[in-house]
């Protein structure tokens, strides 16, 4: 019903804000990787949305990209998954990650999420194989399934401490044939810097 929100952002009261649209103030809620990249409160703002009605409330979500949007309407299709829980997974995880997660059917990088037991990371790995992927590219993205490879490589990094951010950021810089061992030390290195 409501697909796109474009007015003056009002209020910042994580993870909710209030959009002014010609005198009327939506309040939005957002997972964090939106709202860390809003502007200023009085600055033009422009969100996708999705609007949820309950039977107690009617309720916006906000997103800054259409991917964040397909991915969170994937999430909620999970049976378990509300739409507070796939804000929290879209609050914990980039698209990007999230779809790596997926597709390397990793239940370890969503259990590190509030509100995301081991069943629940189970269930969406299962439910999403194949979907998410679909859903972000059909939205624009360019996510492919990393190989065998590099989810070794990204595997250790993250076994050695690294963040998955940090460690799908050293990831992109390697050539597409490293092998494992040679993307490591190839990845550290990067990582050093």
């Amino acid at each position: 019903m409501i697909g796109k929100l474009t007015g003056i952002l009002a209020e910042r009261n994580p993870p909710q804000i209030v959009i002014d649209c010609g005198g009327v103030g939506y309040e939005v809620d957002v997972p964090m990787s939106t709202f860390y990249n809003l502007p200023q409160v009085g600055a033009k703002v422009s969100l996708l949305t999705h609007f949820v009605v309950r039977e107690d409330a009617q309720i916006l979500y906000g997103f800054a990209s259409a991917d964040e949007r397909a991915a969170f309407r994937q999430l909620i299709k999970v049976a378990g998954v509300g739409p507070r829980t796939a804000l929290g997974v879209l609050s914990g995880l980039s698209v990007d990650e999230l779809a790596q997660a997926i597709a390397l059917q990793e239940p370890g990088r969503l259990v590190k999420i509030p509100g995301i037991g081991k069943k629940t990371a189970e269930r969406l790995l299962l439910e999403l194989k194949g979907k998410l992927g679909d859903a972000v590219n059909a939205a624009g993205s360019m996510i492919q399934p990393a190989g065998e490879t590099q989810a070794d490589i990204l595997q250790a990094l993250v076994a050695l401490g690294y963040s998955d951010k940090e460690a799908a950021a050293a990831l992109k810089t390697l050539p597409r044939d490293v092998g494992v061992s040679e993307g490591i030390k190839t990845a550290l290195k990067a990582l050093a810097k």
